[in-house]
This record gives structure tokens, sequence and C-alpha cells, in this order.
């Protein structure tokens, strides 16, 4: 009997001590820009090619990986009346379940072929398991933060689309993305710290003018407004390009990241893109890498390696 309880305290002792070590390392969760699997990207899928091969090993080292998925995935719906509508096969859906935590789907092409197609989409993230933020079957659903409870911190992502058109935003009857509205931005990111006790809280914008390598009058003041709100950092994407860093109270503002898989672009900086790690040590501080992506000519990304923090 002794002996079976000396046993059994030993591997409590063993658990919580487990705990405890996983609560004092540090956490790493890797950032990427705008991820197109329609056209060539998806030829390449359908060749039964991984476009992450070249990103594989810094994915799979980190405790969270996040994209912004630029485009519908499904078979279903009528194209919006707009220059360009994307829309991957279902057949992606394994890939991104190999490699991502979680995707945004708050941007301007999510919603290219209807609600009803934004609808079916969830379906099918739901069923292959794909986590998602700043998009859902109604307005509650798409300003909901998802969390992630990892070595003892609850971290928060909320993402926003501040780009038109502003059709495929959320309602309270109607599927769509979440639309960057200031107070639905305020309350957001305050939620997810004050009721749902989240340690850290990290917002996803999807913002600005194409090709534009700085960021926009509007886009400071967002990002500001959700720093001052209680955001810990902001990183954002949508231009095509990489965008300038700012340090505001003390915290990283990542203007754009870039395409991270798309095709069709001709120059050097749309067809350059990061993907940003950001390591939180147990007390919470942050710091930062950038690793840069190369595009190729099918807008696949290859690991051009560490650079400099401009």
């Amino acid at each position: 009997m002794l002996r079976k309880w000396l046993s059994c305290t030993l591997l409590v002792l063993i658990f919580f001590a487990n705990i405890v070590h996983a609560e004092n390392q540090p956490i790493r969760i890797i950032f990427v820009g705008d991820i197109m699997l329609d056209d060539l990207p998806g030829k390449y899928i359908q060749n039964g090619k991984d476009p992450f091969a070249s990103f594989a090993s810094l994915f799979k080292s980190a405790d969270l990986t996040i994209g912004n998925l630029e485009c519908v995935v499904g078979t279903t719906g009528v194209a919006e009346d707009k220059p360009f509508v994307l829309r991957a096969h279902p057949r992606v859906l394994p890939i991104l379940k190999n490699y991502f935590s979680a995707l945004s789907l708050a941007n301007n092409h999510s919603g290219d072929f209807g609600p009803t197609a934004f609808s079916a989409m969830l379906d099918l993230l739901d069923a292959s398991g794909i986590k998602y933020f700043g998009g859902g079957r109604n307005l509650q659903e798409a300003y909901a933060p998802i969390f992630f409870d990892i070595k003892g911190k609850r971290i928060a992502l909320l993402a926003y689309n501040l780009f038109f058109p502003r059709s495929f935003e959320a309602l309270e009857d109607r599927a769509g993305s979440a639309w960057g509205e200031d107070d639905y931005v305020r309350e957001g990111i305050r939620r997810a710290r004050d009721v749902n006790k989240a340690d850290i809280v990290i917002t996803y914008p999807h913002w600005g003018w194409e090709n534009e390598k700085l960021a926009s009058a509007n886009q400071v003041a967002l990002a500001h407004l959700m720093i001052d709100s209680g955001a810990d950092a902001v990183i954002g994407g949508h231009p095509h390009v990489t965008q300038n860093i700012e340090t505001y109270k003390g915290k990283t503002i990542f203007y754009s990241l870039g395409n991270f898989v798309f095709d069709s672009f001709e120059t050097e900086d749309t067809n350059t893109g990061w993907a940003v790690e950001m390591t939180i040590q147990p007390d919470s501080t942050i710091s930062w890498k950038i690793i840069e992506a190369k595009l190729d000519s099918n807008g696949i990304p290859r690991n051009n390696g560490q650079i400099k923090l401009p």
C-alpha cells in the first residue's frame, strides 16, 4: 500500500513539475501574410506539391502558426462583381491543417462568392479541424477572438478587415468577416483582456493601400488605437508589399507582412514577404525576428533566411 501511495505521489509531483517547467519556457508564434491558393498555387497543390515546404521546419518548431487566408475555399457560390475573385479547391485544406494553428478570414477576398459560399467554407474548415478567426456565421462569431492557452499564458487573436468591399461584412443574420469599426476594435480588445483574461492580445488587421511601402495615416491611427486599447502587438497585411515597422508605447506594429503565397506579381517588392517570429518570455516581454520569403513564378515562398529588423 505504501509503495502504491509513493508511486502515485511521485506521478503527481512529476505532473506538476512538468507544468511549472512549461510555464517557464518562452512561447514562439509565427505570423505570415496573405495566402492565396487559387490559380498557380492551387495547381501546385493539385500536382501533389507542398507550397509551404521551404518553411516547414520553421512552422513545426513554433507553438503557433498564423496566416491570412486570402481566398474562398469551396466549389459553390456566385462570383461578386469585382476585378479579381479568388477561390481555392477544398483539396488545399489538408495542407493548411498541417501547418496552421489558425487562419484569419478578415480580408477583401473571403467573400468573393457571396455569404452562402462563405458559410460553406466555414463548414469545410470546421470539418477539417482548421481554426479560424475574423469571420463567422454572424456578427458575434466574426468579432469573437480566438484563444490559445499555452505554457501558462492565454493568447488572444483578433482580426479585422478594413479594405472594401464592405459587403463582405458579417451582420446579425449574415455570414462574413469582421469589419474594423473603431468601437468594435476597442471593445473586442478590452473584452479579450478584461473579461476573457488574456495575458497577450494581438490584432491582425487587413488594411492599407496596395503597393504602398509606407503605412497610411489611417493605418497609423488605428494601430495606435489598438495599442491604446490594450493590444500587445499589431501585425497587418493586404498591401502586397512589406511596410514599415513602428514601436509605439513600447509595442511593435508591423504594418504589412506582404505576400506569402500569391502568384501573378512581377516586382521585387510584391514577391518579397515576411514570416515574423514573435517570442514571448515567461515575464511577458516580447522579442521579434523576421524571416524573408521570396516568391517564385508560381507564387510559392522560398525561405531566404533571417534578416535584420528595418
